[in-house]
């Protein structure tokens, strides 16, 4: 008896092996329609966001057969957040206009693409399709995986998402009339605050607004320009040795002018136009270098800390520390003078030369030994 059922065991045993190697087709791929197997994929979710909004589910689920070139999420990202707002903000009709040119009808299976054809989408304009190296794509998008079936289409993903030309062609007109309008800013620029009230209303610029007021410079720097101007904070006039801002603002035609004029370049120059070692010759006659390294740009030995703040007659760019032009070429820089109350203040370091006492003293010190190395070569001349 057990030898009479072994074949048949045998023949069940080799229809079970057949059948396990045969392949399983996705059958519920095909069973779903487009909408829903863009949801099952999990890659289109800004996708389908969209065609809900836009109402086009009940469109998509139909009978078709539709082709659907499907932007994943990562191709809806490389647009500009601003473009993508304003399409999700009009779905009935930029945003719907964008979806039905991602549409074809008929089902159009990648075997059926040639280089250079062209086809009408629901949108009513056409795509074009290039084909080379074993790359498709259709206008400016990679076609990345194709010939997805669907009950009622195909899908094919593609890496960006394509817009009609009469899209393109409207925003790009509107942007030449925009260019062409003046903008709120500019038409407001005779009205916008020139350098000294910008830096009056700053509230970080007291000192600075206080010498440029004791120097008599204020109807200057309303002038209109354009100027540059480095201005420093009041931390960075904090910074100046003790005694010293008194010692100039008891001068104010003298250093205090020369010092706030070095402060300013003539033109507008925003911080996209410097580069490392470049040098500006200032209201004051000397010139400025910048550097720029690791992210960070400084005017002479003073950190830019803030920049492109601009007014109706040029720009600001904020600085942490007071420059200073360097003294004339052979000539010690000027000594302020000190208050009858007060100890004589440090004098100013210098930018690019020795400070005014560091060249008295050397020039006396030299002197002496001068005198002392004569005397010497004297008495040793002198006959005994």
């Amino acid at each position: 008896m057990e030898r009479r059922h072994r074949p048949i065991l045998q023949l069940l045993l080799a229809l079970l092996l057949v059948v396990g190697a045969a392949p399983i087709a996705p059958a519920f791929a095909q069973d779903a329609d487009i909408v829903d197997t863009a949801i099952a994929a999990g890659d289109f979710n800004t996708l389908v966001t969209a065609v809900q909004m836009a109402g086009l589910v009940e469109a998509l689920k139909g009978e078709g057969p539709f082709t659907v070139f499907a932007p994943t999420d990562e191709a809806f990202a490389k647009l500009p957040p601003d473009v993508l707002q304003a399409a999700l903000n009009d779905p009935e009709g930029l945003l719907t206009q964008v979806l039905l040119y991602h549409v074809v009808p008929g089902k159009v299976m990648s075997s059926d693409l040639s280089d250079g054809l062209e086809v009408a989408t629901l949108q009513g304009e056409s795509v074009k399709f290039t084909l080379g190296d074993g790359v498709a794509m259709v206008n400016d998008a990679n076609i990345i995986a194709a010939d997805i079936e669907a009950s009622n289409g195909v899908i094919h993903v593609i890496d960006s998402v394509i817009l009609p030309p009469s899209v393109v062609a409207a925003a790009a007109e509107g942007m030449a009339e925009a260019a062409a309008t003046p903008t709120p800013m500019e038409e407001s620029m005779e009205e916008m605050a020139d350098i000294v009230d910008t830096a009056i209303a700053a509230g970080s610029f007291n000192t600075l607004v206080a010498a440029v007021q004791a120097a008599g410079l204020v109807d200057a720097l309303r002038g209109p320009g354009p100027f540059t101007v480095f201005a420093p904070t009041d931390d960075a006039f904090a910074k100046l040795p003790a005694g010293t801002l008194d010692a100039l603002l008891a001068d104010p035609t003298g250093d205090l002018t020369q010092i706030l004029l070095y402060h300013v370049v003539p033109g507008k120059v925003m911080a996209a136009d410097l580069s490392d070692g470049l040098e500006a010759t200032t209201l004051q006659g000397g010139t400025v270098v910048f550097k720029l390294a690791d992210g960070a740009a400084m005017v002479n030995d003073a950190n830019i800390i803030a920049t492109d703040i601009e007014t109706s007659n040029g720009v600001i760019h904020v600085i942490d520390s007071v420059i200073l032009p360097p003294a004339a070429e052979g000539e010690p820089a000027a000594e302020a003078t000190p208050t009858p109350a007060e100890e004589p203040p440090m004098l100013l370091p210098v930018t690019g030369g020795d400070a005014g006492s560091g060249v008295g003293i050397a020039l006396t010190a030299g002197l002496i030994l001068l005198a002392i190395a004569g005397f010497a070569l004297a008495v040793r001349r002198r006959p005994v």
